[in-house]
Parts: C-alpha cells; structure tokens; sequence
C-alpha cells in the first residue's frame, strides 16, 4: 500500500462546481459589483450565523484579519502587542505593518501560552494576540480574566482552530475579535483567504472600510450604517478583500465542517494512542474544558539530543511522512528565532527549549486506519532506527 499524501487537502464539495460556473460565465468576480446577494456577502453571513455572531469580513487572508483587526481597534501610535513565542511568523508581521511593536511570552511545553509571563508581561501592553497554534487553545479564562481586569483587547488568531470549544464556546468568540484562515492546510480549503469576525458594529465598519469598502461600497455590509457614516473618506483603504470565485469555494465546506472536525478528532485521537506508547514521545493532552478540531498532531521527542532528533526527521522522511521538528532548522517561520525582521527579538529560553523537541506531522481528516497506521508505523520504525544509534 503506497503511503498517503498528507499534504493533499479533501476535494471540494462538487456543489461549488454549479456556483462557479455561474461566475464564470458572469465574470462577476469582484465582491461589491452586485447589488445584493454576492458570493462573499452571502458566505459573511452563513460565517456569522455559524458562530454565533453578529459580523464576520472575508478578507485575502488570516494574515490580513489580524492587520485590520489591530487598525480598526484603534490602538495608539507604537502601540505594543503581546504575542505568544510560538506562532506563524504572520502575526508578528500583521503587528509591524500595522505600526506596533510585538511582545513576546514564553510558551510552555503543551504548546500553550505560560500565564505567569503572559500576566508579568500584560501591564506593559496595549493589546493582546493570542494564537491558537495548531488548535492548541491556551487558558482562555485566565487570559480574559487577567486582559479584562487591565482593560486590554485581545485577537483571537483562530487560524487553526476552527470548530474547536473553550468551555462549550466557539474559539474566535471569547476575544473582541477572532480571526480564521481559508489557505489549504486549514479545515476550509479556499488556497487563500481569511475572515474576521466580532459583534461589535463600530470595530468591523472600520475593518470593511480599510479593508477595501470604497466610496459607498460600504453600505452592502448588514451592519448599523450609523457606524459608517463618520468613517468616509476618513481611514485608508488597504484593498486586502476576498474574490467572489474564494467565496464560491467556501460556501459549500461550511456544511462540511462538523463532520470534518469529528473526522479530524478521531484521526489525532487515534495516532496519539499509539505513538505515545514511546517511551521517547510525549503527546500533550488537551487543557480541560478545550474540545479540539485537529487536522495535524504535534509530539514531544524525549531524551534525545539535537542529532538524534535531526536524524530521526530525515528518517522518518525518507520513509514517506513528513516530520517538522519546529527549531530544528535555519529557516522555519514558526521559530522565533527566525524572525529576524524585528528589531529587538528577545531570547525565550522556555519556548526555545519545546520548539527543539516539538514535531509536526499533518494528518488530513480524509486519511483512513490504514493510512493513519502507515504513518504511525513509519514514524516509530525510525524512532527505533535513531534512538538505537544513539544508545549505541
């Protein structure tokens, strides 16, 4: 049995193929040219109602969400945001094309942020990013509570944390605003693209203003116009919208997602089991009251040094999966290190300590039991392989 393409993403509902086809023979790819009705209002709304919100904006790209969400909170010129040591070196950029300067915390072993430097750190800031990195979901009712006492805004970057629950709440709904990706790896497929979502009318008219909403193009968002108003002409507009074609894509995933997220679930469930019978991996588990929506697993590697865990990537590659070690190379984007375009990059000896032994493995919510046990069996015969090297 040839081993699975775990970068290959779910086909696409075939009921998009109607709803572009449609467009194409329109040509009716721009957003605002309808009066009503366009393929990216009417995914706004489906997207808001899903959550239980009142707003969402589609824009290009998560990356952007963040960037509006930040200009339309309007915080004060160098303003400084507080951002875990690990994320996507794309939150860090969203803060500094918006003007501000990024903080960073410490992030502990389980991928989540450490609230005891989130809560020294918190005094000194005028907002708060919190990403949900790879759908693991740091204590959000201590970061609420300590953001709410200092009167802070926090951004949910709900990036990979789509249908996933704190509390029996949706992530992306407990900060002021939270923001979600539509790129490939994510549980909705579009390549590219992103949407923000609030309930606060005054903070999305801004967003739909900068993000693109020129002239009168404003007035086809269902939002209190009175928001509007005071805003013309009066904020810069950045054109980061989302295409009526990515629209199409979308929509018909969206009645997709709870099967998708069940799928995912039992497919991580299922491998965790059995790669942590390892005495040389460690899967952390889920923070209580978090229900996860996972399409990847990451693992701890153990009582290895940095050679073995080096070797046991390239092994494990060799035999067809994919293992990222998250610190193990010069360039990966989620390193801190490597983030070399911020001026005064900190040392966060915690966070570098995890992302040495931290690795990534995409497991697609498609993948079947067999598959799922190719690639378990490929990744604990080359944690034999090195770890029998090592010892020798």
């Amino acid at each position: 049995m040839n081993m699975p393409n775990l970068h290959q993403a779910e086909a696409i509902p075939a009921e998009a193929r109607a709803a572009i086809d449609d467009l194409l023979q329109s040509g009716d790819l721009f957003r605002y040219t309808a009066a009503a009705d366009a393929p990216v209002s009417l995914l706004e709304g489906e997207f808001a109602e899903m959550m239980g919100v009142k707003y969402a904006l589609a824009v290009s790209s998560c990356s952007a969400a963040l960037f509006l969400s930040l200009l339309a909170l309007g915080l004060p010129k160098n303003a400084r945001v507080l951002i875990p040591g690990f994320t996507f070196a794309a939150v860090p950029s969203a803060v500094v094309h918006a003007g501000y300067l990024p903080v960073l915390c410490e992030v502990g072993d389980n991928y989540r942020i450490d609230i005891k430097d989130f809560a020294a750190k918190l005094p000194d800031v005028d907002a708060v990013i919190v990403s949900h990195m790879r759908g693991h979901t740091s204590d959000m009712d201590a970061i609420m509570t300590l953001c709410d006492a200092e009167n802070i805004p926090v951004i949910e970057d709900a990036a990979h944390s789509l249908g996933t629950l704190w509390q029996g709440r949706n992530i992306g709904t407990i900060g002021r605003v939270g923001c979600f990706s539509f790129q490939s790896y994510k549980m909705i497929n579009a390549g590219e693209g992103g949407i923000m979502i609030t309930n606060e009318a005054e903070l999305v008219a801004r967003a739909i203003i900068m993000s693109g909403a020129y002239e009168h193009n404003w007035k086809k968002h269902p939002v209190l116009q009175d928001a509007f108003a005071r805003w013309q002409n009066q904020l810069p507009l950045y054109n980061l919208r989302l295409s009526n074609l990515a629209a199409a894509v979308i929509r018909p995933q969206l009645p997709h997602l709870s099967r998708r997220v069940s799928d995912g679930l039992r497919n991580h469930d299922y491998v965790a089991a059995k790669l942590s019978k390892s005495p040389f991996i460690d899967v952390p588990a889920p923070l209580k009251g978090e229900t996860r929506a996972p399409d990847s697993i990451q693992f701890n590697l153990l009582n290895m040094d940095d050679a073995a865990i080096r070797a046991f990537a390239a092994t494990a590659d060799a035999g067809g999966v994919k293992v990222q070690v998250f610190g193990q190379s010069t360039d990966n984007a989620r390193a801190f290190w490597n983030w070399q375009f911020l001026t005064d990059l900190p040392e966060l000896p915690r966070t570098r300590a995890m992302l040495m032994r931290a690795c990534d493995v995409r497991l697609p919510v498609q993948l079947t039991t067999q598959e799922l046990d190719q690639v378990c069996k490929v990744i604990l015969a080359a944690l034999e392989t090195t770890t029998d090297a090592q010892a020798a």
